[in-house]
């Protein structure tokens, strides 16, 4: 399908991007000042022109998979127009340009926002950071709802670029009350019945952590506070909620302090991150990118 993108009517291919942004072909008639039934031809010729059901008629409008590649590739093309009015001086908007990334909550807190702040390459550039777990920041480069994300996946997604950026460590530290009251056994034991601390529900970095000491499927005690911050996870832990594997660069200041006590100092966990962005010739994407991997080449450490 790579090879046919090229050959597809920009008009069907931009009406497609706006019934799954606006949600509905009725929205999206409005947004583009057609009539919904231009709307419902232009995606039904797309759909006979690639052999592939493109939506879900769903309320909202879901893209399926074959859709968000070409959803994808109107976002790509978007942004391509729009550098190109911008280097021509023909933007006229006045609008600023904007990169779109995900990242996750605890690289975001750290180094990411101070690299942003290093990016000089426009005068007029703006950020729009959309915040996921980085096991499925990935998801939102595959979907083209974002140009360039921090994520644990060394695999490119389609029409995407990686880059290493570092290894971000964790260290499991608790409260030094705390762990007087509830660690006072074998910590293999203590972790499995202690209160915990987690991100969110999804968030199973403490449990595999249990699990790798135990060597069994029993992970951390069911009894868990969720902090869905990163800045509010390792003061949660500080204050004495529970144990919890907190990012190194935030702990050593709680550590310093006596907030915090290390659980296992020769225990620790590193989660790879990668950098991936759309394979695009904008300058602003590219300015940002390096920007971020400079930065997390001072700040992570080496892959």
């Amino acid at each position: 399908m790579k090879s046919e993108l090229t050959e597809l009517p920009l008009d069907q291919v931009r009406t497609l991007l706006a019934v799954v942004d606006e949600g509905t072909f009725d929205a999206a008639a409005a947004a583009l000042h057609v009539t919904p039934s231009a709307v419902s031809q232009r995606v039904k010729a797309l759909e006979q022109r690639t052999g592939r059901v493109l939506l879900m008629r769903t309320k909202p409008v879901r893209a399926t998979d074959s859709g968000e590649v070409v959803v994808r590739f109107a976002r790509q093309l978007a942004r391509l127009e729009r550098d190109a009015r911008a280097e021509l001086g023909m933007s006229g908007t006045g609008e600023p340009t904007r990169v779109s990334i995900a990242v996750n909550a605890d690289s975001l807190a750290t180094w990411l926002l101070p690299a942003l702040t290093r990016v000089r390459h426009e005068p007029r550039l703006c950020f729009e950071l959309r915040r996921e777990d980085e096991t499925r920041t990935a998801s939102l480069l595959r979907e083209g709802l974002v140009m360039a994300a921090v994520t644990s996946s060394p695999e490119p997604v389609t029409g995407c670029s990686v880059r290493v950026l570092g290894r971000m460590r964790y260290v499991l530290v608790a409260n030094p009350d705390f762990a007087r009251e509830h660690l006072t056994g074998p910590l293999r034991d203590s972790l499995a019945v202690a209160p915990t601390v987690a991100f969110d529900r999804s968030d199973d970095i403490q449990d595999a952590f249990v699990r790798r000491l135990r060597h069994d499927r029993r992970g951390a005690s069911a009894e868990r506070h969720y902090v869905p911050t990163s800045e509010g996870f390792a003061e949660s832990v500080a204050a004495g909620l529970g144990w919890g594997l907190v990012p190194e660069v935030q702990a050593e200041p709680l550590l310093g302090s006596g907030r915090l006590v290390h659980l296992a100092p020769e225990q620790s966990v590193d989660v790879p991150l990668y950098w991936q962005q759309w394979k695009l010739d904008s300058p602003a994407l590219a300015a940002v990118s390096e920007a971020v991997v400079t930065a997390a080449g001072e700040a992570l450490r080496g892959a």
